[in-house]
């Protein structure tokens, strides 16, 4: 292991590492813009371009980028010279004269990492202000793009081509012109891209942000003539505490609820109880296709950007997906058909709130095929963890003190089953909890599949279901299931279910959580907490949900009825290859 000297101390390091590596194990720290690193999900971006982690290296004349500078054994290292502070200061004040100073009204004020670094070096002046390149703003109904703001890092680049293989991202132009942006500036709607919004994720400014709809919600809470419903994810339940700064993997349901409960909203509702009718209409469906010779494998539908990922790269496949909703689009469609009859209230009176993880549950809400009615919308507005917390601190409310709160009945109660959803294995492991029961009949004492859990960015596993092996694969981030379905059309791979989640570790990592800054770890201790949750409910499998059981006998008579269908189910696309 070399030996070097960072900051006058000698430390032992491992071989093959940059100067960045060995000062970060050494406990030491250069500030970065462009540098990102995922051991976890085998993602790197080291474009070195944006040359603020320079350090000064004896025996060299010009300074060094530290995240693309190998260790060589011996090596003298200055982190915070004056030489090397000085150029950190001036390539930030190059970066900033061409940056908008809208920091105030910029919908990353106070978490963008431009303006940390403008605050941690001291820039209170600029020589090097001038005239700016201005691009126009892209505004889609999930991302809204604001080009102006681009600093070049091109991490979203690296998610968008690396990482989720879709595609849209790009360098363009040179010198004062370089910009990130689609082939032939196209507006993001009229591309490939599936609005993961891993961009936005990793984006270090406000180029890349959620289209955010905090104010049209409150406009619809303070309506008096809106009955105003909210429901939330499972993975929004292990995350919206780090906005508050409790450690990532906190378990804050009963605080969540009770949170909601005091914005305003009329009824505090879960996507849990969703996800188990995803559940029953889903396995009811991928019992017809075994019986009955249909397509096989069949791909979960719970996740839009995947979705519409499969929609333009295999428009050959549309088929394959399960043609049941997700649970935000069943919940919607439940709220504003059987709980609005049995509560005398008129849909158009009916606003239906989602806080979600995912910033593509934006762009799923606007899909006109996706709706059970012509007339309005299943689900009106989709916040963020995020955006959800800005509500929250807004209303100046102090999450520390909030009680635990408790869901309404009856689309609030749920099962373990359900909560898994928000991590990558989660829909297939629940799946399989009933389709193990419906198919043999006899009861599953052991319901957690361990052979399926786990962070490889593909999974595959045989499960015993009586008589039947059950071959399963599990697979998050787009790029790892290009690979997966590449093998599965060339004939390589049989299976009978796969399970995909666009973002890294499934909705746990989506891209309107808190902000994770490539630390892996904060994505498995949110997995873990979901874990926990399932193991701690005294319900563990979707089909005993005794209100799932209500809603069939009272309201739709049983799972892939017509009235099911009409409601919980949907159709895919064959999309044109942009």
């Amino acid at each position: 292991m070399p030996n070097v000297i960072i900051n006058d101390i000698k430390v032992e390091v491992p071989e093959n590492v940059t100067v960045l590596e060995a000062i970060r194990l050494s406990g030491g720290y250069v500030p970065t813009l462009c540098h990102m690193k995922l051991d976890d999900i085998k993602i790197e971006n080291n474009p070195a371009s944006c040359r603020i982690c320079m350090v000064e290296v004896a025996g060299r004349r010009n300074l060094a980028p530290a995240c693309v500078t190998p260790i060589a054994e011996g090596m003298v290292i200055k982190t915070h010279s004056k030489k090397a502070v000085n150029a950190r200061r001036t390539v930030l004040q190059l970066l900033l004269s061409n940056h908008p100073q809208d920091c105030l009204k910029c919908a990353k004020n106070g978490q963008c990492e431009l303006q940390d670094l403008a605050s941690e070096l001291f820039i209170t002046t600029n020589p090097y202000m001038g005239n700016k390149s201005t691009h126009k703003k892209d505004v889609s109904a999930a991302i809204i793009r604001d080009p102006s703001k681009c600093i070049m890092c091109r991490k979203c680049e690296t998610m968008c081509n690396s990482f989720q293989t879709v595609g849209v991202l790009s360098a363009v132009d040179r010198a004062f012109d370089a910009v990130v942006k689609p082939t032939f500036d196209l507006p993001l709607e009229q591309t490939n891209c599936t609005f993961c919004g891993q961009c936005v994720a990793v984006c270090p400014t406000g180029a890349l942000v959620a289209h955010t709809y905090i104010d049209e919600v409150w406009q619809e809470i303070d309506n008096p003539k809106k009955h105003v419903v909210v429901q939330t994810a499972p993975a929004v339940r292990v995350a919206i505490a780090e906005e508050f700064g409790y450690e990532p993997g906190t378990i804050s349901t009963g605080k969540l609820v009770s949170a909601l409960r005091a914005l305003g909203f009329d009824k505090v509702f879960d996507t849990d109880f969703a996800a188990d009718l995803t559940i029953m209409e889903e396995a009811t469906e991928f019992l017809d296709r075994i019986k009955n010779g249909g397509y096989m494998p069949m791909l979960t539908s719970c996740c839009p950007g995947w979705v519409k990922f499969l929609e333009h790269q295999f428009p050959s496949l549309v088929e394959m997906p399960s043609s049941a909703k997700s649970p935000q689009q069943m919940f919607g469609a439940i709220a504003k058909s059987f709980y609005a009859e049995k509560n005398n209230i008129d849909p158009k009176d009916m606003t239906v709130v989602s806080i979600m993880p995912c910033i593509a549950k934006k762009y799923e809400a606007g899909r006109p095929e996706i709706n059970s009615s012509d007339e309005y919308k299943d689900v009106d507005y989709v916040l963020t963890t995020r955006e959800l917390a800005r509500m929250i601190k807004e209303a100046g409310l102090n999450f520390d003190t909030l009680p635990e709160g408790q869901y309404d009945s009856p689309l609030g109660e749920s099962t373990g089953a359900a909560v898994i959803f928000g991590r990558t294995g989660g829909v297939a492991e629940a799946a399989l909890r009933t389709a193990y029961e419906w198919i043999t009949g006899k009861n599953l004492e052991a319901v957690e599949f361990e052979a399926i859990r786990g962070y490889e960015g593909v999974r595959v596993a045989e499960v015993k279901v009586g008589e039947m092996t059950v071959r399963v694969a599990v697979s998050h981030g787009l790029g790892n299931t290009r690979k997966l379905l590449e093998d599965i059309q060339a004939g390589k791979l049989q299976l009978h279910l796969i399970e995909v989640m666009a973002c890294p570790g499934g909705c746990v990592g989506g891209g309107g959580q808190p902000f994770h800054h490539g630390n892996f770890d904060i994505i498995k201790k949110r997995t873990e907490a979901l874990n926990r949750a399932d193991r701690n409910m005294p319900i563990r499998k979707s089909h005993e949900n005794p209100a799932i059981k209500a809603l069939y006998e009272e309201y739709l008579g049983k799972p892939a009825s017509e009235k099911a269908h009409h409601l919980l189910h949907t159709h895919y696309l064959e999309r044109e290859w942009l």
